[in-house]
């Protein structure tokens, strides 16, 4: 069941996404857009001239990015995506898999608080694109795969001794069988239309379409009308009845069309009002289909429009300096095909915040989460100049109404019940009897009065005080692990030396 959102519409954290993700409640989330680091195995960093000055990371990855924590998580909540790990370890690199476990931990809290309605694109290049795509079917499953979307993100790229890379992927995944989708259609061309309608008369373009469907009919949809005869010819009259088009018949050219019953009848009403081409030539009526009713091209998997930002000029406007920024244009057809207006909307790498500010112009809530501190100034400085929100204080939506909340810390989770006692006591003596009286940390068997409960995952990093979150441990290791992880400690504990001979791993 969907739950309600712990943490408010247009807030923006600046910290671990990690950590961020793991303190949201599950499942009350909409639609997740992520544009994450790509493995480009480059360092990036905003020009100190514009508005991201400052906002800078590592795409480069080793061994060092593969926790152990992270790992026997994974193992644990999915197996079989710690396997494909493993493969990519062994088919590509270390590197990779160092990539794979970095984006994996995170997107399983995706997977979890994705509503079973909502959808998820993650957007990438070719450089990881196939491992990114097995971490997806492992965790949402191949079943709920949509599309990889091809996004044409530049005319062309001089890229030596091989082909130009210009094209960036977005899979597109739902977390259940009936995610939120909407038609968004794009008008076609002045030459499109004119193949799709040859003819024309005082009402415009036009093309004659089929009144007739294949297979002969008993009823009045096989007898004949006027001269011709559909029976004799394998065929029965089909005039529409529903749908768009017979929609938009009723709106122009005939009231109640939709309300007409017999099929004659219909015929003979488009037939009065001018909509049936009889033609000179050839054994068939046609049905007047308009330009002006036409919905334009469904959409495709192909994007080739907007393009990025390395195509054309980059001063002023919505560019902001973020050498990876995406258009606005993109999110907003994005958001509009996958999410309803009130939905709320997650982007878990915001950077300069484009997914928030579309989010914001299409009615939409939203969340932004990135490592970099200056993405809460940045989005701040978009919305001011591209949302054109009002300043002064007589107006009635102001700057200090919409400001949004912007955050460090982990919000804590309210669709969680507590699995322990009510008596702290008793929450100690629980866990005292299922770790055999010894500290989780040096292993050294000791009094219950002497040990503290510690969160194995920090509350600072979205870690829940829940019995499954929860171990004792001796105050010489709490101190020095503190908010850190387990990791961390056993690494000290062994550097140090502390009672060496009782750890277990």
């Amino acid at each position: 069941m969907p739950t309600a959102c712990n943490v408010p519409s247009r807030t923006i954290f600046t910290g671990d996404n990690l950590d961020i993700l793991r303190g949201i409640n599950s499942e009350c989330i909409d639609l997740i857009y992520l544009d994450p680091p790509f493995k480009s195995d480059q360092s990036y960093a905003a020009p100190l001239d514009s508005e991201a000055k400052g906002a800078e990371f590592d795409d480069v990855w080793t061994l060092d990015d593969m926790k152990e924590e992270w790992i026997d998580e994974i193992e644990y909540r999915r197996p079989a995506l710690f396997h494909l790990i493993n493969g990519a370890k062994l088919s590509h690199s270390e590197s990779m898999a160092g990539y794979l476990t970095f984006m994996a931990i995170r997107l399983l809290e995706m997977h979890r608080v994705l509503k079973t309605t909502g959808s998820i694109y993650l957007h990438c290049d070719d450089t990881a694109s196939h491992y990114l795509k097995g971490v997806m079917d492992a965790l949402f499953g191949s079943g709920n795969y949509i599309n990889n979307i091809v996004w044409k993100r530049a005319t062309s790229h001089n890229d030596p001794n091989r082909y130009g890379r210009i094209l960036d992927h977005l899979f597109l995944y739902s977390k259940g069988p009936n995610p939120c989708w909407n038609l968004v259609t794009t008008p076609k061309s002045d030459d499109e239309l004119l193949t799709a309608y040859p003819s024309k008369d005082e009402r415009g373009r036009y093309r004659s379409a089929d009144l007739t469907g294949a297979g002969t009919s008993n009823g009045e949809s096989g007898h004949p009308w006027k001269k011709y005869n559909v029976t004799a010819r394998g065929r029965h009259w089909s005039a529409p009845k529903t749908g768009q088009y017979a929609e938009y018949i009723e709106q122009n050219f005939i009231p109640g069309y939709r309300e007409i019953k017999g099929i004659h009848q219909r015929l003979d009403a488009l037939d009065q009002a001018g909509l049936i081409h009889h033609p000179t030539k050839g054994v068939w009526p046609g049905l007047k289909r308009y330009a002006d009713a036409d919905a334009g091209n469904p959409p495709q998997n192909l994007f080739v429009e907007p393009l990025g930002f390395t195509n054309y000029s980059t001063k002023g406007g919505e560019y902001t300096g973020w050498r990876t920024q995406k258009p606005l244009a993109l999110l907003e057809r994005i958001i509009k095909a996958s999410s309803n207006p009130g939905d709320l909307i997650l982007d878990p790498f915001c950077g300069c915040a484009t997914a928030c500010i579309a989010a914001e112009k299409l009615a939409r809530q939203w969340i932004g989460i990135d490592i970099a501190p200056q993405a809460a100034e940045v989005l701040k400085d978009r919305a001011k100049r591209e949302l054109q929100i009002p300043m002064a204080e007589d107006d009635s939506k102001s700057w200090e109404d919409w400001s949004p909340l912007i955050l460090t810390a982990p919000s804590q989770r309210t669709d969680l019940k507590p699995d322990f006692p009510a008596n702290p006591r008793s929450e100690k003596e629980l866990m005292y009897a299922t770790q055999k009286k010894r500290c989780v940390g040096c292993e050294h068997e000791l009094p219950l009065h002497v040990l503290t409960i510690d969160h194995i995952t920090p509350l600072s990093r979205g870690g829940q005080h829940v019995i499954s979150n929860l171990q004792l441990m001796c105050h010489t290791c709490n101190a020095i692990k503190g908010n850190r992880s387990m990791d961390y400690l056993r690494q000290q504990l062994q550097v140090r030396g502390i009672l060496a001979d009782y750890l277990s791993f």
